[in-house]
């Protein structure tokens, strides 16, 4: 929490004023949306911020929202026209915008008697709404978002990249051009890259270092939303379509060196036919 009172005040204020699920009357909606790339969180005043790492933004009216770096914004108790409002505002500062952005979303209540973490219904509770615990819940919720979008992306080049494979199999070809083969690889290295290097989905949240009692929730939130189980079999699969993909490459390539060795033995036949016939024939 940053250490000025009004905004600790101000951060209270928005906590308190959550809006209701207007679906439930009796929880808090919390919605994780996956709008681009990046998004750049510098223009944001000093007076908005609730906390930092991640960002939290207080929103006018109640509510508040939670920013991660690798393009999620996490909304906490917000309805749907502050939702709209605050996208809008986000699409300057948002790196490749998604046209069909990734949601993903759980409903909060609050029960101090009752064991933090997901019940059978899919609802979390918590035991009171601090920034910290809200936090959490955000990263942990953008962070199954993130994956949900590479599982996506990733079954869709899976399919592609399993008749390949099967070519190969049958044919000893692979039947597709260079470009292609670098499309598949260069999509599962960008797939990689975000959910290792940006989103960071197997490693703990710095939140933890500073607030260690919360690491329970984490824990159990980590095991609900099976982010560890599903990374692994995130980068499997990545690994079947890069392996398969460099593999299809080198014979391609084999196949083009191949080739061209034949035109080059084509050629010194060529000479060699055209020197005797100057020997043989023009000689006489």
């Amino acid at each position: 929490m940053i250490g000025i009172p009004n905004q600790y005040n101000t951060a209270m204020n928005n906590i308190n004023n959550l809006h209701l699920n207007p679906q439930t009357d009796t929880s808090i909606r919390i919605r994780a949306t996956l709008i681009g790339s990046r998004i750049d969180t510098k223009p944001f005043r000093a007076d908005e911020i609730l906390a930092i790492n991640p960002l939290t933004v207080a929103i006018p009216g109640g509510g508040c929202v939670v920013l991660l770096r690798y393009g999620v914004a996490v909304f906490v108790g917000m309805s749907n026209e502050q939702e709209a409002q605050f996208q809008e505002r986000l699409l300057t500062l948002t790196s490749e915008p998604r046209t069909w952005p990734e949601n993903e979303q759980i409903n909060l209540r609050i029960d101090a008697s009752v064991l933090e973490g997901i019940d059978a219904q899919g609802c979390l509770w918590l035991h009171d709404t601090s920034i910290q615990r809200l936090q959490l819940v955000a990263e942990m919720l953008a962070r199954s978002s993130v994956l949900s979008d590479d599982e996506a992306r990733v079954a869709k080049t899976f399919e592609q990249i399993e008749p390949l494979a099967q070519n190969l199999s049958k044919r000893g070809q692979g039947g597709r051009k260079m470009r292609e083969l670098l499309s598949y690889i260069g999509d599962s290295l960008l797939s990689q890259q975000r959910s290792v290097g940006r989103a960071e989905v197997a490693d703990k949240p710095d939140l933890l270092w500073e607030r260690p009692e919360l690491e329970g929730l984490y824990l159990r939130l980590e095991d609900e939303f099976e982010l560890r189980e599903r990374h692994l079999a995130l980068e499997r699969k990545l690994e079947v379509i890069s392996n398969t993909a460099e593999t299809l490459l080198d014979l391609l390539q084999a196949q083009r060196s191949h080739r061209v060795e034949w035109y080059i033995v084509i050629l010194i036949v060529v000479e060699i036919g055209l020197t005797l016939y100057e020997l043989f024939f023009r000689g006489h």
